[in-house]
């Protein structure tokens, strides 16, 4: 740690949040949309920043496949806040709840900066991928039928664009991250997955939606039994060639994050007026952005999370609570190795791989992981988040524990 200072008084913080338990899609939470997903979340974090007394100053959603129209705004007034309160969504596929919050941080600090205010703005995310509209590209012909797409192209003609599968198969080809180490991975997400749900440590965090109060995809998988799965995808690794047995690809049903329906909101506010109000919060210290290549879009969460750690003058080796949205094994072990990390040092409760991956939401929810674990009694100083984004971006933000009086 090379002199890191204390929150400034203007630095934005977090001081409230919580999100839905993850639904699997088509499961428990089938029939909620997304804005019926976020508008509870939204009311329950405003309840939760009360003590700021502050009126809340805009809501900006993360949101991939939901029916458009800003859905953010729908949200906020389904939450009971004032029509005078302006919202928008926005889109940064996987990380569009990271997303969210960094235009939340930068809102706070300019108004911090030159109107010499504290505001409140509420930023996270929503997906529901069991009530995502169906999408057609028009007919190509008068009498031709629509051609149903279920993604947007991330990358124009003439680049590789991959679906993430494939392109995890071939990120673990490439980095030489073997099928073994990917499963062994694996079990440990949803062993502390299920073992965290077991023991209550989630229930603080989630507000019931639809009947839906805790973690729907959570369950014991052993070592054995991930090993017996087949490769998820046909096409396999994009140039890889097949491996001994003849399959092509190690990407499985269990060493992947499930589709999933959920929300997740925090509450953002200045270190000022977070002591005024006698609440305990996390600053938010940096945030980078970073884009390659798009064939290899699982390679990108390691380079933001090393730019992010540079703007705040810290080494992976200060940071003490790290969440990665775990999309695939393969995903999370190149961002270890990238870092220089033990991947036991990764999602310290099991991460989408065992909970599951409600895109627009997920990076969100890595926000509110971190918060609840580092307020926690003996909680981290320093928190690192971090998302691999679809069409070969990344994006991180590094956390520092607060407490009403002063730093930690």
């Amino acid at each position: 740690m090379r002199g890191v200072s204390a929150p400034a008084p203007t630095d934005p913080v977090l001081v409230a949040a919580c999100r839905t338990a993850i639904g699997t899609a088509g499961h428990a939470l089938s029939a909620v949309p997304a804005v019926d997903l976020a508008a509870p979340v939204v009311a329950e974090v405003t309840r939760r920043a009360s003590a700021l007394d502050l009126p809340v100053a805009e809501t900006v959603l993360g949101n991939c496949l939901g029916p458009g129209g800003n859905i953010a705004r729908s949200v906020a007034l389904a939450a009971g806040l004032p029509i005078t309160t302006p919202a928008v969504t926005v889109d940064r596929q996987c990380g569009s709840g990271l997303e969210a919050v960094r235009l939340a941080v930068a809102s706070v600090r300019l108004a911090a900066m030159t109107e010499h205010r504290s505001t409140l703005v509420l930023a996270g995310g929503a997906e529901s991928a069991s009530t995502a509209p169906w999408r057609f590209w028009p007919p190509d012909a008068p009498d031709a039928p629509p051609q149903r797409y279920t993604r947007a192209p991330f990358a124009p003609f003439g680049f590789l664009d991959p679906d993430m599968g494939d392109a995890a198969d071939d990120l673990a080809a490439r980095r030489g991250i073997s099928r073994h180490r990917q499963d062994m991975y694996a079990e440990r997400s949803h062993r502390r997955a299920y073992d965290a749900r077991a023991a209550g440590r989630f229930a603080a965090e989630i507000i019931p939606v639809a009947g839906l109060d805790s973690d729907e995809r959570p369950r014991r998988l052993t070592l054995d039994r991930l090993s017996r799965l087949p490769p998820a995808f046909d096409r396999g690794a994009i140039s890889a060639p097949a491996d001994a047995s003849g399959a092509l690809g190690t990407v499985t049903a269990g060493n992947s994050s499930g589709i999933s329906d959920g929300a997740a909101v925090v509450a953002v506010t200045t270190r000022a007026a977070a002591q005024t109000a006698g609440l305990a919060s996390v600053a938010i210290r940096s945030c980078a952005v970073v884009a390659g290549d798009p064939a290899l879009p699982g390679a990108a969460a390691g380079p933001a999370a090393a730019a992010a750690l540079r703007a705040a003058g810290l080494t992976v080796g200060d940071v003490g609570a790290i969440e990665i949205t775990e999309a695939f094994a393969s995903v999370a072990l190149a961002f270890a190795d990238d870092l220089g990390v033990d991947p036991e040092r990764l999602c310290a409760d099991g991460g989408a791989i065992a909970l599951g991956h409600p895109w627009g939401a997920s990076g969100a929810i890595l926000l509110v992981r971190l918060m609840f674990q580092m307020l926690a009694p003996g909680g981290a100083e320093f928190g690192l988040a971090a998302c691999a984004i679809g069409g070969g971006q990344g994006i991180a933000m590094v956390l520092q524990r607060c407490d009403p009086a002063g730093p930690a």
